[in-house]
């Protein structure tokens, strides 16, 4: 009888464990960072496309991918996996791919950083991309050959700035293609900003001859001086996205512009004499985000990489080294530190 009861109370404390430790896997899933839980998903949510939340709080379902390569464009840095995004953003850089060459003359995009396959906050370099509406462009053209992948891991873009000149434009670097390029960028009605240098935006205002209706689009930022940052309006069916106030009327080539030529803006704060230690910042969590964000980050993947490919088209060169020199590509990535498969973002990006 002793032991029957035994045995049951051990099945019965395993039964208890079990339910315990699955009782405690989303506290302790909850209780990592969320840009930790969302880098960990290398493919997509298999859903409805839609964007959940805002630009630099939120999530994407359904993400697909643009192909590494295109007629009119390369994606740079391959290893952060972060060319996914809503398919009304990835149609629209292709098409303003193939509209930049054919009407600006630019040889081709290079593309940086659009979203992770699931949106949501990143390991390094943004706050924003996070639901799959963001994507930047390289101010360097594409060149006429396929670069390889430690290339893209490696090649720095050009800066717009003269490197000893306060805000200043370097005349051997930036060109009429620059400014036609940028404002194409604006002129497509889903567009909601462009994010350049204060520097480009001042440029742009005493020299741009063209229709200046969507001047006021482009908006200066911290950085953005070797890539400029396009933001598209919450899609339509997209519910739970939550847009930007529009951009003041008029473009933009005013006191606002002239604020960043002050010494305000780039200012060291003041030391603050406190008795206590400053609190470490709050890491962003999942229950910080959308409701929604907690079923994409759990849901379906797709089969592969390939099937949310937008066009249907992959490569499998994206995202993971294989050998030669991809693996040596892997191996430089690896020693800037960090998780693995991502390499640090040299220059700040927008906060929103």
């Amino acid at each position: 009888m002793f032991a029957t009861l035994n045995s049951l109370l051990c099945r019965f404390g395993a039964a208890a464990a079990l339910l315990a430790a699955f009782a405690a896997a989303p506290l302790q899933a909850e209780e990592r960072p969320a840009k930790e839980l969302f880098a960990a998903r290398a493919l997509p949510a298999a859903m409805p496309a839609q964007a959940h939340g805002f630009y630099a709080k939120g999530c994407l379902a359904g993400g697909v991918a643009i192909p590494t390569d295109g007629p009119t464009w390369q994606a740079m840095r391959l290893s952060r996996n972060r060319r996914w995004g809503h398919p009304d953003m990835i149609a629209l850089l292709e098409r303003f791919s193939q509209d930049a060459r054919a009407r600006v003359g630019w040889n081709g995009l290079l593309l940086g950083d659009i979203a992770q396959a699931r949106g949501g906050p990143m390991l390094n370099g943004h706050s924003s991309h996070q639901i799959g509406l963001d994507a930047d462009i390289w101010l360097t053209p594409m060149p006429d050959r396929t670069l390889t992948y430690a290339e893209r891991e490696t090649i720095q873009a050009t800066s717009m700035l003269q490197k000893n000149k306060f805000l200043t434009i370097d005349p051997n670097a930036w060109s009429d293609r620059h400014a036609q390029l940028i404002m194409l960028a604006a002129s497509y009605p889903q567009v909601e900003r462009i994010f350049v240098n204060p520097a480009i935006k001042k440029k742009l205002c005493d020299t741009w001859t063209g229709d200046r209706a969507d001047l006021g689009k482009v908006r200066p930022i911290y950085g953005h001086d070797y890539h400029f940052h396009i933001r598209i309006k919450c899609p339509p069916g997209s519910s739970d996205c939550k847009g930007q106030a529009a951009v003041p009327v008029g473009d933009g080539c005013d006191k606002s512009l002239a604020w960043w030529f002050t010494d305000e803006p780039w200012a060291k704060p003041t030391p603050k004499q406190e008795k206590t230690p400053p609190v470490k910042p709050r890491q962003t969590q999942l229950s910080d985000l959308p409701r929604a964000c907690a079923a994409v980050l759990s849901g379906p993947s797709p089969a592969s990489e390939m099937e949310a490919t937008y066009g249907g088209g992959g490569n499998a060169l994206a995202f993971t080294a294989r050998s030669g020199e991809d693996a040596a590509a892997a191996a430089i990535v690896n020693a800037a530190g960090g998780p693995a498969g991502v390499i640090p973002v040299p220059l700040p990006r927008p906060l929103q």
